[in-house]
């Protein structure tokens, strides 16, 4: 008799949740601190209109301000709240935050980034009902203790902290998050055709517009000038090895706390004629076409959507050997990895890439294979629906 109460009773709880989540659809209500164009948001945005409109009620706010990516959101009929947060921390825009949650009464609350992944949480003592995932962009040996102390302090409002690579999974591991409460969901990036990756019109437009010789070989960074990037690495690197190979340039397509000082360097070191500063473009993928190799001498990362991009159209490349790079760069397969701060080896591999024929076009072409197999937007999206899935149906068996 109480075998059969207990298949009673598990299929009642395999009934309510299939109401719960398919029926009724779950609520999720992504938040982030702005919507600028850079990595996390870019796969914020990715997941809100990947999400299938079937299953999920989707609703963004941005805690901060919007960006170019508030567009995208709103042609994906996804609507946006922004709350307009003006300090590190501002109690208005905490009540405004909480107010906007309890009238949304979501199922799942979805934070990305630092700020989002702590208001959030303080604001979930209204929500009860509500799961909390959190998702984690990089390692981020950055935070000051005082961080460091509220994540831990956060933990207990954590039903699932999600990473981006192994490597921030296990820092957050060692902060204290427990085993049980932690996931690894790889970055999804869209992958060109064929047909858009072998044009080479973009490529040889772009050398005209900067003033380049058709024979030029380019290798370039795009992202954020920050010190951690460590593009001085870069600049060294071409600095040292245009003596003898004085095709290579270098072009930088990005904007940051470090563009001063960078330009500066190369000023100093004498390159300025072989370094392109492009400063913050839109057409950031446009600019990756122009690139032979691409270039990233990080000190630490999350998973660089940079990389993946720079990989999904056939680009070969050079990343500082760390484990965020390790995860995506093959060593001699999809592009080499130097060790951290190693300007010489970034200097040998791109002296090997220039003097050794058809090798860019080889490792190209493995590195964009690996992003079509293991990293790829559907992965991802399929990877969160099963998170969500999986802390609601925790949430209804603890019940």
């Amino acid at each position: 008799m109480a075998g059969a109460e207990s298949e009673v009773s598990h299929i009642g709880f395999k009934l309510l949740f299939w109401f719960k989540t398919t029926v009724a659809k779950t609520r999720v209500v992504l938040l982030i601190p702005t919507l600028d164009r850079s990595g996390a948001e870019k796969q914020f945005t990715l997941l809100a209109k990947g999400l299938p409109k079937t299953e999920f009620d989707v609703k963004a706010v941005a805690l901060t301000r919007g960006g170019p990516y508030a567009d995208e959101l709103a042609s994906s009929g996804i609507p946006l709240t922004v709350i307009g947060k003006r300090s590190k921390f501002d109690p208005f825009s905490f009540w405004k935050l909480r107010a906007e949650l309890q009238r949304l009464q979501p199922h799942i609350l979805h934070t990305w980034l630092f700020a989002a992944n702590s208001y959030g949480r303080l604001c979930s003592g209204s929500l009860p009902q509500t799961k909390i995932v959190v998702s984690e962009r990089c390692v981020d040996s950055w935070k000051m203790g005082w961080q460091l102390w509220l994540d831990r302090r956060l933990i207990s409002r954590t039903d699932r902290l999600v990473g981006n690579s192994p490597s921030v999974v296990e820092f957050y591991r060692e902060l204290g998050v427990p085993a049980e409460k932690l996931a690894c969901i790889r970055n999804g990036i869209e992958l060109p055709s064929l047909d858009a990756v072998a044009d080479r019109s973009i490529r040889d437009a772009l050398l005209d517009e900067l003033n380049l010789p058709p024979d030029a070989f380019i290798a370039g960074y795009l992202g954020r000038l920050a010190k951690q990037k460590r593009v001085e690495d870069l600049i060294w690197a071409v600095e040292t090895l245009r003596q003898i190979r004085p095709k290579l340039f270098l072009v930088i397509v990005g904007d940051g706390p470090e563009r001063q000082r960078l330009e500066n360097f190369a000023r100093d070191v004498g390159c300025l004629d072989h370094v392109r500063f492009l400063g913050h473009r839109e057409d950031g993928s446009r600019w990756l076409k122009l690139f032979d190799v691409f270039c990233l001498a990080s000190s630490f990362e999350g998973m660089s959507n940079s990389l993946m991009e720079a990989m999904s159209i056939g680009k070969p490349v050079i990343a500082s050997d760390i484990p965020a790079n390790r995860e995506l760069v093959v060593q001699c397969q999809t592009g080499f990895l130097p060790k951290l701060a190693d300007t010489v080896g970034f200097m040998q591999f791109l002296r090997q890439l220039i003097d050794e024929k058809g090798l860019t076009e080889e490792l190209g072409r493995a590195g964009r294979e690996r992003i079509q197999q293991s990293f790829s937007i559907s992965r991802m999206v399929d990877a969160y629906i099963e998170v969500y899935r999986n802390v609601l149906s925790e949430s209804l068996s603890n019940a």
